[in-house]
């Protein structure tokens, strides 16, 4: 996808929310992720719930997008992550 065929104009804040099993490391994992392809992200905008029953984590990070290629070199590794069960 070229970036003029994006619905989105760069740079832009875009949330992307990951869930996966609270036991698992995966917060820890999906951050390490998230940095990998934005190096200056704050972890003080992420977020985290803990499902009811404390079996599964969603996590929420407020980043900054530079380009629809990034956002998608993002999705396509935290989706290759065993620990993830959905990312939005």
């Amino acid at each position: 996808m070229k970036e003029r065929d994006s619905l989105l104009e760069f740079p832009c804040d875009f949330p992307i929310k990951a869930m996966g099993r609270s036991d698992s490391g995966f917060e820890a994992k999906a951050l390490v992720i998230v940095r990998r392809h934005v190096p200056d992200f704050d972890a003080a905008n992420m977020r985290s719930t803990v499902s009811r029953k404390g079996n599964y984590i969603s996590v929420t990070f407020d980043l900054r997008a530079t380009s629809q290629e990034q956002l998608d070199e993002l999705y396509r590794e935290l989706t290759a992550c065993e620990e993830l069960l959905m990312v939005l």
